[in-house]
């Protein structure tokens, strides 16, 4: 497992750089505020693809509202290069469906890898279909989020569907920090669970 994500990302970045080269890379979504930093960082150096597809936001209008936030932000942060919305299939269905067994489990235990899978499957499938050079997920830049975990498991769903996915861990290099900044100046809805009835549920008691 790659535990120095952030230097080999910089690093992969300087290679491209050098070549005057700029891929595409597909980015999963969870919400604006964990995009911004992100996107200010990535822009610069690729053309991107953001996939909101978040079936473990489980309140209709709470998923409307944070894709409305995305949107909103994408068209106004300043960006080199493009960045195109796709708006992934909202069925939350599936998420309690993944997850059925697991409804005890505590927060950041095995019921949240099963909703990573469930959402790095997702953009590995569109990874493929849009032809994109890399994905990854704006998940790492949480720190209730092991980073280390969600990279292993995009890595395995990556070689499934052969494709690249690249590691990261947004925390690093004041990630985290920055996107409250970004949050700030753009006035983005942070919210405070991860979008589930069972963080909700750990709020309200």
């Amino acid at each position: 497992m790659n535990t120095n994500a952030q230097k080999n990302m910089d690093k992969l970045i300087s290679e491209f750089s050098a070549q005057e080269k700029i891929p595409t890379l597909l980015i999963h979504a969870c919400c604006a505020p964990c995009s911004s930093y992100v996107l200010e960082y990535l822009s610069e150096f690729f053309k991107i693809i953001i996939l909101y597809y978040n079936p473990n936001i489980t309140n209709p209008g709470e998923y409307e509202y944070r894709l409305s936030e995305e949107a909103r932000l994408i068209s106004e942060l300043p960006h080199k290069n493009s960045i195109e919305l796709i708006k992934g299939e909202y069925n939350p269905e599936s998420f309690f469906e993944a997850v059925k067994g697991l409804e005890k489990e505590p927060e950041g235990g095995k019921r949240c890898e099963v909703c990573f899978e469930l959402r790095l499957r997702e953009a590995a499938r569109y990874c493929k279909k849009t032809g994109a050079d890399y994905f990854l997920t704006t998940l790492t830049i949480s720190p209730l989020k092991n980073a280390e975990k969600i990279n292993s498991i995009g890595e395995r769903i990556a070689s499934e569907y052969g494709v690249k996915y690249l590691p990261s861990d947004f925390k690093k290099k004041n990630g985290y920090k920055r996107s409250i900044e970004l949050s700030r100046e753009y006035n983005l809805y942070r919210q405070n669970y991860c979008g589930c009835v069972f963080s909700r549920a750990r709020l309200d008691n």
